[in-house]
């Protein structure tokens, strides 16, 4: 073996996937014309080292670049909605429920339902709300457009706790338990 062979770095099929990949993205993203792309794939395929890849894709941005600026932006935008999250719990009507009883409440549009929502996007009968030892939980119980705890969708009985925000369909409140 010759020091040339000794420092060569072995080439991995993950690196010929992951600078094919590159290289098709830098297509994609217009960085890299079709010709450029046919003679630098032959490039990679070919590549007996590592250093040969590497100078086929030195002038793409890496996907580490790209992630961090992409992170960078989406912390930006999950922290603005965070806030007018926020700002939108506050401002829903809070419903206020009584100590749990044996009994449980309809909630719906029907006639006769405890807790009576007259919105179209509120089900005939909804949901129904149920005191269970000390607590109260709510179950959708067929609705069209479902029963939401803090942003996800009620599927058996979920617990309720002072704060949560309950939609039914699109009419939201922020529940206070005693």
């Amino acid at each position: 073996m010759t020091s040339a062979d000794e420092t060569a770095v072995a080439v991995l099929d993950s690196d010929r996937v992951r600078a094919l990949t590159a290289l098709r993205e830098g297509v994609s993203r217009g960085k890299v014309s079709h010709d450029t792309f046919q003679r630098r794939m032959e490039v990679v395929v070919t590549a007996a080292d590592g250093g040969e890849i590497s100078a086929v894709l030195k002038d793409l941005p890496t996907r580490r670049q790209r992630s961090r600026v992409v992170r960078t932006i989406g912390r930006a935008s999950a922290f603005q909605q965070r806030v007018r999250q926020a700002w939108d719990i506050e401002r829903y009507p809070e419903l206020v429920l009584p100590r749990p009883g044996r009994h449980p409440m309809s909630i719906g549009r029907a006639p006769g339902s405890v807790l009576r929502i007259s919105d179209i996007s509120v089900s005939r009968f909804h949901a129904q709300l149920k005191g269970v030892g000390g607590t109260w939980t709510v179950r959708d119980i067929g609705s069209a457009n479902g029963t939401w705890v803090n942003g996800a969708r009620v599927v058996g009985a979920t617990t309720l706790s002072s704060g949560d925000v309950l939609r039914f369909g699109s009419v939201t409140f922020r529940v206070a338990c005693p």
